[in-house]
């Protein structure tokens, strides 16, 4: 291999991981929305709390959002808006992802 082969190669992979990188943090920005007065990042550790606050059968729910806020929230419906805001942006993440994998 002469070094021009070797600097290609390092470049293409440079280039993907930044290329990932860059994905990831759009769809990150992508996962926060406005819910009854506070600001909420849709992820797994959200969608647990909500979900044991469910089978909890709690009246009621206080969270801290991402500004540490002490929100009361209607636990069920920001369960179904966090969800389908996840899947929403995971579903979207994967086929930008794929595209990406095509492209190396």
């Amino acid at each position: 291999m002469d070094t021009d082969t070797l600097f290609e190669q390092a470049k293409t992979r440079f280039d993907h991981a930044v290329a990932r990188q860059t994905l990831k943090e759009k769809y990150q920005a992508k996962m926060i929305f406005a819910h009854a007065n506070g600001m909420w990042c849709a992820g797994p550790e959200l969608i647990n709390i909500l979900t044991a606050s469910l089978e909890n059968k709690q009246q009621e729910l206080v969270l801290l959002d991402l500004y540490d806020t002490p929100v009361k929230v209607d636990f069920k419906e920001l369960l179904k808006i966090a969800q389908e805001r996840w899947q929403e942006q995971m579903t979207a993440w994967l086929l930008e992802f794929e595209e990406l994998r095509k492209k190396r």
